[in-house]
């Protein structure tokens, strides 16, 4: 069967092929519980540091931040659903469709410093691909926070996700859990192409991945299409950067800012070692590589010292599909020094540091059954002095 372009569908907002998908559960022994899953990573950062399961019961966890009560929120993509679209009512995705989906199941939760879950919302759509595929996933893809208000960024809805009625798109989620729409992004893509779409794997209602708040607006990353864009509180949005203009169907994931916007990329099936990179948006609106010879980047951070962490989802020379245990966390020095400070992850999904300087990351995020997604947390010793 020929290789599809994209990676984990759903699940990840990208997508795989039909071919490798059952690797992927072959791949993961069952049953696994938390610690099962824990006990595969390992840290290099010769220092000493605390790894603990900071939280369990999650539903295919993605982006995740603090919020300015000291609890974490999780962006879940949920459990899926049952009701179909056809193509008839709209377009379908290629090869991985036709999705099938809810209208609620999506979730956000917050996680207290003793690791209990409290479930915001589950009232966002969520949906999956065909059983044949795998049944991947996705639904919240992240959260944000502009002062006390938190909002959603959406992955999983969408008439051809197969929830007809709906739109992928930002969220402002009220203390209640109640949910107010401001920006339909499924229309926005209908009506904004990019200049180079891809046809083989196209997603009509696109799979947003990775959302961060800044200077009381919101910024959104979409790796199918490949475009970042600004959306105002009051429902404005805008694009920053076509990013397949420059570089093609790279698949843009990771999404930071650092003085500049970082913006990594999964890059397309099947995985090719250290193909992938993190690219800076320049102030004249350019795409410069800050840094190469990275694979599959799902998550980019940055600490107190400047220095850039980069999420792995699967790394290895032999590893061409999505793999359990060779997800890696990558340390780089302003100096451009690199260390594998975090390997063995499984299938991580997103990461953020806390206002206690540990770092989070969502383990376990597509291709396990509901509840069996996770957040590590790593407490780095000499986290002020440096290694």
């Amino acid at each position: 069967m020929i290789f599809r372009k994209r990676l984990l569908a759903g699940a990840l907002a990208l997508a795989i092929t039909a071919a490798t998908l059952p690797t992927i559960a072959a791949s993961a022994p069952a049953p696994l519980g938390p610690q099962d899953i824990a006990s595969l990573v390992q840290t290099h950062t010769g220092y000493p540091v605390r790894m603990s399961v900071y939280a369990t019961g999650l539903n295919n966890p993605r982006g995740l931040k603090f919020g300015p009560d000291g609890y974490l929120y999780v962006a879940e993509g949920g459990r899926g659903g049952t009701h179909h679209t056809t193509a008839m009512q709209c377009k379908q995705v290629p090869s991985v469709g036709p999705y099938s989906g809810s209208r609620t199941g999506g979730r956000i939760s917050k996680i207290d410093h003793h690791g209990h879950r409290i479930t915001v919302t589950n009232q966002f759509p969520s949906s999956e691909t065909t059983a044949m595929t795998g049944s991947l996933v996705s639904g919240v893809a992240d959260v944000a926070f502009i002062g006390h208000t938190l909002y959603a960024l959406t992955a999983g809805a969408g008439c051809s996700h197969g929830v007809f009625g709906t739109h992928n798109g930002v969220a402002r989620v009220s203390r209640d859990g109640t949910i107010t729409w401001i920006a339909n992004l499924s229309a926005y893509q209908k009506h904004h192409p990019v200049q180079n779409p891809e046809e083989d794997d196209f997603e009509p209602d696109g799979t947003w991945y990775s959302m961060l708040a800044l200077h009381g607006d919101l910024y959104a990353l979409e790796p199918n299409h490949g475009e970042l864009v600004k959306i105002t509180t009051h429902g404005a949005i805008k694009r920053v950067v076509d990013v397949s203009a420059t570089q093609g169907h790279i698949v843009p994931t990771a999404l930071a800012h650092h003085g500049h916007f970082f913006i990594g990329n999964l890059n397309t099936f099947p995985i090719v070692h250290e193909s992938s990179k993190v690219l800076e948006l320049t102030g004249n609106g350019q795409l410069w590589p800050a840094e190469r010879r990275l694979t599959t980047v799902v998550g980019i951070a940055f600490d107190h010292h400047a220095r850039m962490y980069v999420l792995e989802n699967t790394t290895g020379k032999s590893n061409t599909e999505p793999m359990p245990g060779t997800g890696k966390v990558v340390r780089i020095d302003p100096s451009g020094a690199r260390k594998d400070i975090i390997t063995g992850l499984v299938l991580p999904t997103g990461m953020t540091f806390g206002p206690d300087g540990a770092l989070y990351v969502s383990n376990a995020g597509f291709g396990f059954p509901p509840g069996m997604g996770q957040v590590l947390r790593f407490d780095f010793d000499g986290w002020h002095r440096g290694p």
